[in-house]
């Protein structure tokens, strides 16, 4: 029902900005929460911040607390990833997800989201 499609990664010097983007099609895009997670070699995927259906209520992982915004504008079907303070660390594909509703406002866990994005890339250097 939901097809996501992430824009906006790229190379970036340690201490730059990127603006991700997922784009959404389908009328439902409101009744989902959204996610950000990422995966770099090696790594298990990683959920970086997560928003509510209303994007009253968000979730930050610890390592980009301070660093990244996730928003989400529910008239045109997209949700924002605002990286800013990029370290190399950050390095690694991030994938948008979107997940039906349920009793968790922002889930965390990969299992509890039903559709992705196929990833982009994004590299922090140093």
């Amino acid at each position: 029902q939901v097809q996501l499609v992430e824009s906006g990664g790229g190379l970036v010097q340690a201490g730059g900005s990127l603006r991700l983007s997922c784009a959404a099609s389908g009328r439902t895009f409101s009744t989902y929460a959204m996610g950000w997670f990422r995966q770099a070699p090696g790594m298990e995927r990683e959920c970086v911040a997560a928003i509510s259906r209303s994007s009253g209520i968000t979730y930050y992982a610890d390592s980009v607390k301070g660093r990244f915004t996730i928003s989400r504008d529910n008239a045109k079907n997209t949700v924002y990833l605002q990286m800013n303070s990029l370290k190399p660390e950050d390095t690694a594909v991030y994938y948008c997800a979107a997940a039906s509703a349920g009793v968790y406002s922002t889930p965390r866990t990969p299992s509890l989201y039903d559709y992705w994005g196929q990833g982009t890339q994004v590299t922090v250097s140093s």
